[in-house]
Protein backbone atom coordinates (compact mmCIF):
# COMPACT_ATOMS: atom_id res chain seq x y z
CA UNK A 1 0.00 0.00 0.00
CA UNK A 2 1.16 3.18 -0.87
CA UNK A 3 -0.06 6.23 0.57
CA UNK A 4 0.66 9.88 -1.10
CA UNK A 5 1.34 13.09 1.34
CA UNK A 6 1.06 16.65 0.25
CA UNK A 7 4.27 18.03 2.20
CA UNK A 8 2.65 21.53 1.29
CA UNK A 9 -0.93 21.25 2.05
CA UNK A 10 -1.14 23.54 5.90
CA UNK A 11 -0.14 26.34 7.62
CA UNK A 12 2.70 24.22 9.09
CA UNK A 13 4.41 22.39 6.19
CA UNK A 14 6.57 21.08 5.08
CA UNK A 15 8.25 21.03 8.57
CA UNK A 16 5.30 19.28 10.49
CA UNK A 17 4.61 17.24 7.01
CA UNK A 18 8.04 15.78 7.55
CA UNK A 19 7.62 14.68 10.41
CA UNK A 20 4.37 13.43 10.28
CA UNK A 21 5.96 11.47 7.35
CA UNK A 22 8.88 9.89 9.49
CA UNK A 23 6.30 9.09 11.96
CA UNK A 24 3.64 7.44 10.13
CA UNK A 25 6.39 5.37 7.87
CA UNK A 26 7.72 4.05 11.06
CA UNK A 27 4.64 3.13 12.66
CA UNK A 28 2.64 1.82 9.64
CA UNK A 29 3.26 -1.37 6.91
CA UNK A 30 2.88 1.20 4.16
CA UNK A 31 5.02 2.89 1.19
CA UNK A 32 4.93 6.88 1.38
CA UNK A 33 5.41 9.40 -1.24
CA UNK A 34 5.90 13.05 0.16
CA UNK A 35 4.95 15.40 -2.80
CA UNK A 36 6.30 18.44 -3.33
CA UNK A 37 9.55 20.86 -4.12
CA UNK A 38 11.74 17.50 -3.36
CA UNK A 39 15.07 19.44 -3.25
CA UNK A 40 13.44 22.12 -0.53
CA UNK A 41 11.86 18.89 1.71
CA UNK A 42 15.63 17.34 1.68
CA UNK A 43 16.90 20.40 2.88
CA UNK A 44 14.74 21.51 5.50
CA UNK A 45 14.38 17.34 6.68
CA UNK A 46 18.46 17.63 7.27
CA UNK A 47 18.32 20.74 9.17
CA UNK A 48 15.32 18.83 11.50
CA UNK A 49 17.71 15.87 11.95
CA UNK A 50 14.58 14.16 10.34
CA UNK A 51 15.46 10.47 8.13
CA UNK A 52 13.70 10.35 4.88
CA UNK A 53 15.31 6.45 4.26
CA UNK A 54 12.33 4.34 2.83
CA UNK A 55 9.93 7.47 1.96
CA UNK A 56 9.79 8.73 -1.83
CA UNK A 57 9.82 12.23 -2.83
CA UNK A 58 8.08 13.62 -5.82
CA UNK A 59 8.81 16.71 -7.44
CA UNK A 60 6.05 19.50 -7.74
CA UNK A 61 7.67 23.01 -7.92
CA UNK A 62 4.53 25.21 -6.36
CA UNK A 63 1.80 25.08 -3.92
CA UNK A 64 -1.55 26.00 -3.75
CA UNK A 65 -2.30 28.74 -0.78
CA UNK A 66 -5.29 29.33 1.32
CA UNK A 67 -5.42 32.37 -0.84
CA UNK A 68 -5.94 31.29 -3.84
CA UNK A 69 -9.04 29.95 -6.14
CA UNK A 70 -10.37 26.31 -5.77
CA UNK A 71 -10.06 26.31 -9.63
CA UNK A 72 -6.63 27.31 -9.15
CA UNK A 73 -5.11 23.66 -8.76
CA UNK A 74 -6.42 22.55 -12.56
CA UNK A 75 -5.36 25.78 -14.39
CA UNK A 76 -2.76 28.00 -12.82
CA UNK A 77 -1.18 26.02 -10.41
CA UNK A 78 -1.81 22.60 -12.10
CA UNK A 79 2.14 21.96 -10.73
CA UNK A 80 1.01 22.12 -7.46
CA UNK A 81 2.10 19.70 -4.40
CA UNK A 82 -2.01 18.88 -4.20
CA UNK A 83 -2.40 18.65 -7.85
CA UNK A 84 0.53 15.99 -8.63
CA UNK A 85 -0.46 14.28 -5.72
CA UNK A 86 -4.19 13.68 -6.94
CA UNK A 87 -2.68 12.80 -10.64
CA UNK A 88 -0.87 10.17 -9.14
CA UNK A 89 -4.03 8.66 -7.77
CA UNK A 90 -5.65 9.02 -10.23
CA UNK A 91 -3.04 7.18 -12.31
CA UNK A 92 -2.85 4.27 -10.27
CA UNK A 93 0.84 5.55 -8.64
CA UNK A 94 -0.83 5.47 -5.01
CA UNK A 95 -3.45 4.06 -3.00
CA UNK A 96 -4.81 7.05 -0.62
CA UNK A 97 -4.12 10.50 -0.85
CA UNK A 98 -3.65 13.23 2.33
CA UNK A 99 -3.74 17.30 2.15
CA UNK A 100 -4.17 19.82 4.45
CA UNK A 101 -4.18 22.36 2.21
CA UNK A 102 -7.21 24.43 0.46
CA UNK A 103 -10.67 22.27 0.88
CA UNK A 104 -12.21 24.09 -2.18
CA UNK A 105 -9.34 23.02 -4.45
CA UNK A 106 -9.16 19.75 -2.99
CA UNK A 107 -12.77 19.02 -3.60
CA UNK A 108 -12.22 20.76 -6.85
CA UNK A 109 -9.73 18.86 -8.14
CA UNK A 110 -10.34 15.36 -6.54
CA UNK A 111 -13.49 15.66 -8.38
CA UNK A 112 -11.74 16.65 -11.52
CA UNK A 113 -8.67 14.38 -11.62
CA UNK A 114 -9.34 11.26 -9.13
CA UNK A 115 -13.28 11.04 -10.84
CA UNK A 116 -16.34 10.46 -8.56
CA UNK A 117 -17.53 6.84 -7.82
CA UNK A 118 -20.04 6.07 -10.72
CA UNK A 119 -23.49 7.44 -10.34
CA UNK A 120 -22.44 9.74 -7.53
CA UNK A 121 -23.57 13.21 -8.32
CA UNK A 122 -21.41 14.80 -5.56
CA UNK A 123 -18.69 14.11 -3.37
CA UNK A 124 -19.15 14.93 0.35
CA UNK A 125 -16.99 16.69 3.05
CA UNK A 126 -17.35 15.03 5.92
CA UNK A 127 -16.13 15.38 10.04
CA UNK A 128 -16.51 12.65 12.94
CA UNK A 129 -17.50 14.65 15.85
CA UNK A 130 -17.89 14.13 19.43
CA UNK A 131 -21.06 12.99 20.90
CA UNK A 132 -22.54 11.68 24.56
CA UNK A 133 -22.29 8.62 23.28
CA UNK A 134 -19.25 8.52 20.89
CA UNK A 135 -18.91 9.99 18.11
CA UNK A 136 -21.04 11.22 14.68
CA UNK A 137 -20.56 11.74 10.84
CA UNK A 138 -21.63 14.68 9.71
CA UNK A 139 -21.60 15.54 6.31
CA UNK A 140 -21.79 17.33 4.31
CA UNK A 141 -19.58 20.06 6.01
CA UNK A 142 -19.00 22.36 3.26
CA UNK A 143 -18.24 20.87 -0.33
CA UNK A 144 -21.61 21.69 -1.22
CA UNK A 145 -23.59 24.49 -0.58
CA UNK A 146 -26.68 23.60 -2.28
CA UNK A 147 -27.72 20.10 -2.23
CA UNK A 148 -30.66 18.14 -4.13
CA UNK A 149 -32.63 15.50 -2.42
CA UNK A 150 -31.47 12.26 -3.89
CA UNK A 151 -27.68 14.21 -3.20
CA UNK A 152 -28.73 13.75 0.45
CA UNK A 153 -29.77 10.29 -0.16
CA UNK A 154 -26.84 9.37 -1.14
CA UNK A 155 -24.89 11.07 1.16
CA UNK A 156 -26.27 8.94 3.88
CA UNK A 157 -25.54 5.72 2.29
CA UNK A 158 -21.75 6.82 1.73
CA UNK A 159 -21.25 8.16 5.40
CA UNK A 160 -23.01 4.58 6.66
CA UNK A 161 -20.45 2.57 4.61
CA UNK A 162 -18.13 4.47 6.19
CA UNK A 163 -19.02 4.63 9.59
CA UNK A 164 -19.46 0.76 9.42
CA UNK A 165 -16.32 0.06 8.09
CA UNK A 166 -13.50 2.76 9.55
CA UNK A 167 -15.26 3.75 12.94
CA UNK A 168 -16.99 0.18 13.46
CA UNK A 169 -20.62 0.82 13.85
CA UNK A 170 -22.59 -1.68 13.59
CA UNK A 171 -25.86 -1.43 10.97
CA UNK A 172 -25.03 2.69 12.33
CA UNK A 173 -28.45 5.10 12.49
CA UNK A 174 -28.56 7.18 9.67
CA UNK A 175 -30.75 10.98 10.18
CA UNK A 176 -31.13 13.91 8.34
CA UNK A 177 -30.25 17.05 10.21
CA UNK A 178 -33.62 18.93 10.60
CA UNK A 179 -35.75 21.43 13.29
CA UNK A 180 -37.52 18.77 14.18
CA UNK A 181 -38.59 15.60 14.41
CA UNK A 182 -41.85 15.10 12.64
CA UNK A 183 -42.42 14.28 8.83
CA UNK A 184 -43.47 17.51 8.13
CA UNK A 185 -40.62 19.83 9.50
CA UNK A 186 -38.28 21.44 7.44
CA UNK A 187 -37.62 22.61 3.53
CA UNK A 188 -38.45 20.84 0.75
CA UNK A 189 -34.99 19.82 0.68
CA UNK A 190 -35.04 17.63 3.67
CA UNK A 191 -38.74 16.36 3.09
CA UNK A 192 -38.31 15.09 -0.29
CA UNK A 193 -34.65 13.53 1.01
CA UNK A 194 -36.71 12.01 3.88
CA UNK A 195 -38.92 10.14 1.60
CA UNK A 196 -36.08 9.19 -0.60
CA UNK A 197 -34.38 7.42 2.11
CA UNK A 198 -37.30 5.33 3.55
CA UNK A 199 -36.33 2.36 1.27
CA UNK A 200 -32.40 3.55 1.44
CA UNK A 201 -30.43 0.10 2.06
CA UNK A 202 -29.16 1.90 5.43
CA UNK A 203 -30.84 1.98 8.93
CA UNK A 204 -32.78 4.80 8.36
CA UNK A 205 -34.31 7.02 11.53
CA UNK A 206 -35.86 9.87 10.05
CA UNK A 207 -35.38 13.30 10.86
CA UNK A 208 -32.34 14.03 13.68
CA UNK A 209 -33.15 17.17 15.52
CA UNK A 210 -29.83 19.34 15.76
CA UNK A 211 -30.34 19.93 19.38
CA UNK A 212 -29.96 15.87 19.79
CA UNK A 213 -27.16 15.62 17.63
CA UNK A 214 -24.37 16.27 20.41
CA UNK A 215 -26.37 13.57 22.62
CA UNK A 216 -26.10 10.70 20.34
CA UNK A 217 -29.29 10.28 18.28
CA UNK A 218 -27.68 9.29 15.56
CA UNK A 219 -24.52 8.08 14.33
CA UNK A 220 -24.64 9.41 10.37
CA UNK A 221 -26.24 13.35 10.19
CA UNK A 222 -26.66 14.38 6.63
CA UNK A 223 -27.46 17.56 5.79
CA UNK A 224 -26.67 20.11 2.76
CA UNK A 225 -22.77 21.60 2.98
CA UNK A 226 -24.09 25.02 3.74
CA UNK A 227 -25.85 23.74 7.69
CA UNK A 228 -23.04 21.26 7.71
CA UNK A 229 -20.07 23.34 8.14
CA UNK A 230 -22.29 25.82 10.12
CA UNK A 231 -23.12 23.00 12.48
CA UNK A 232 -19.51 22.52 12.65
CA UNK A 233 -17.99 25.70 13.25
CA UNK A 234 -20.43 25.89 15.62
CA UNK A 235 -19.42 23.17 17.45
CA UNK A 236 -16.10 24.06 17.30
CA UNK A 237 -16.67 27.44 18.89
CA UNK A 238 -18.89 26.28 21.59
CA UNK A 239 -16.00 23.25 22.36
CA UNK A 240 -13.35 26.36 22.79
CA UNK A 241 -15.69 27.55 24.90
CA UNK A 242 -17.05 25.31 27.45
CA UNK A 243 -13.13 24.36 28.34
CA UNK A 244 -12.21 28.03 28.41
CA UNK A 245 -15.29 28.64 30.93
CA UNK A 246 -13.99 25.23 32.76
CA UNK A 247 -10.50 26.67 33.03
CA UNK A 248 -11.99 29.64 34.50
CA UNK A 249 -14.31 27.61 36.88
CA UNK A 250 -11.57 25.37 38.25
CA UNK A 251 -8.97 28.12 38.52
CA UNK A 252 -10.64 30.25 40.24
CA UNK A 253 -9.20 29.95 43.91
CA UNK A 254 -7.31 27.89 46.18
CA UNK A 255 -10.22 25.52 46.82
CA UNK A 256 -11.06 25.02 43.05
CA UNK A 257 -7.67 23.77 42.23
CA UNK A 258 -7.35 21.34 44.59
CA UNK A 259 -10.49 20.01 43.26
CA UNK A 260 -9.15 20.29 39.44
CA UNK A 261 -5.79 18.34 40.97
CA UNK A 262 -8.17 15.60 41.63
CA UNK A 263 -10.04 15.43 38.72
CA UNK A 264 -7.11 15.81 36.34
CA UNK A 265 -7.61 12.53 34.97
CA UNK A 266 -11.45 13.00 33.71
CA UNK A 267 -10.31 16.67 32.47
CA UNK A 268 -7.94 15.07 30.42
CA UNK A 269 -9.92 12.45 29.06
CA UNK A 270 -12.29 15.53 28.33
CA UNK A 271 -10.00 17.26 26.53
CA UNK A 272 -8.56 14.57 24.22
CA UNK A 273 -12.39 13.66 23.17
CA UNK A 274 -12.65 17.41 21.96
CA UNK A 275 -9.14 17.45 20.06
CA UNK A 276 -9.18 17.21 16.56
CA UNK A 277 -6.27 15.83 16.10
CA UNK A 278 -6.64 12.74 17.55
CA UNK A 279 -9.76 11.88 14.01
CA UNK A 280 -6.70 12.82 11.77
CA UNK A 281 -8.61 14.27 9.33
CA UNK A 282 -12.26 14.52 6.92
CA UNK A 283 -12.58 11.85 4.44
CA UNK A 284 -13.83 12.95 0.81
CA UNK A 285 -16.45 10.19 0.02
CA UNK A 286 -17.60 9.88 -3.33
CA UNK A 287 -14.40 9.44 -5.21
CA UNK A 288 -13.12 6.38 -6.94
CA UNK A 289 -10.04 6.56 -4.11
CA UNK A 290 -9.66 7.68 -1.04
CA UNK A 291 -8.72 11.49 -0.66
CA UNK A 292 -8.63 12.64 3.52
CA UNK A 293 -8.65 16.51 3.82
CA UNK A 294 -6.39 16.90 7.40
CA UNK A 295 -7.03 20.35 9.41
CA UNK A 296 -5.24 23.32 8.00
CA UNK A 297 -3.29 23.72 11.01
CA UNK A 298 -2.26 20.33 11.59
CA UNK A 299 0.69 19.37 13.46
CA UNK A 300 2.56 16.11 13.13
CA UNK A 301 0.38 14.12 15.28
CA UNK A 302 -2.58 15.18 13.43
CA UNK A 303 -1.00 14.25 10.35
CA UNK A 304 0.28 10.85 11.45
CA UNK A 305 -3.63 9.73 12.15
CA UNK A 306 -4.67 11.55 9.01
CA UNK A 307 -2.36 9.03 7.12
CA UNK A 308 -3.94 6.41 9.29
CA UNK A 309 -7.11 7.14 8.52
CA UNK A 310 -5.86 6.64 5.11
CA UNK A 311 -4.25 3.53 5.52
CA UNK A 312 -7.67 2.07 7.46
CA UNK A 313 -9.61 2.98 4.35
CA UNK A 314 -7.43 1.26 1.60
CA UNK A 315 -7.38 -1.98 4.35
CA UNK A 316 -11.48 -1.66 4.50
CA UNK A 317 -12.28 -0.88 1.14
CA UNK A 318 -14.44 1.34 1.72
CA UNK A 319 -14.48 2.54 -2.05
CA UNK A 320 -15.40 -0.91 -3.01
CA UNK A 321 -18.29 -0.85 -0.18
CA UNK A 322 -19.62 2.67 -1.08
CA UNK A 323 -19.55 1.77 -4.63
CA UNK A 324 -21.98 -1.10 -4.15
CA UNK A 325 -24.08 1.01 -1.69
CA UNK A 326 -24.27 3.17 -4.56
CA UNK A 327 -25.74 0.94 -7.16
CA UNK A 328 -28.58 -0.66 -4.71
CA UNK A 329 -29.82 2.75 -3.61
CA UNK A 330 -29.87 4.26 -7.78
CA UNK A 331 -31.46 1.47 -8.88
CA UNK A 332 -34.13 1.94 -5.67
CA UNK A 333 -34.63 5.62 -6.93
CA UNK A 334 -35.14 4.44 -10.63
CA UNK A 335 -37.86 2.28 -9.49
CA UNK A 336 -39.35 4.81 -7.77
CA UNK A 337 -39.09 7.42 -10.60
CA UNK A 338 -40.44 5.01 -13.04
CA UNK A 339 -43.45 4.21 -10.52
CA UNK A 340 -43.68 7.60 -10.44
CA UNK A 341 -44.17 8.44 -13.42
CA UNK A 342 -47.10 5.11 -13.84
Amino acid sequence: MRILFDAYGGDNTPDEAIKAARLAKDQYPIELTLVGDSEAIAHRAGQLGVSLDGIDLHHAPTAITMEDEPTDVLKRLSDCSMAEGLRLLHQGEGDAFVSGGNTGALVVGATMIVKRIKGVKRAALTALIPSATGNYLLLDVGANADCRPEMLAQFAVMGSAYMEKIVGVKEPRVGIANIGTEEHKGTDLQRQALALLKDAPINFIGNAEVRDVPLGCADVVVCDGFTGNVMLKLTEGLAKMFVGELKQVLFKNLLTKMGALTLSGSLKSFKQKLDYKKSGGAPLLGLMRPVIKAHGSSDAEAFQNAIRQAVSMVENRVVETTEQAMTQLNSQLKQRAGAQEQ
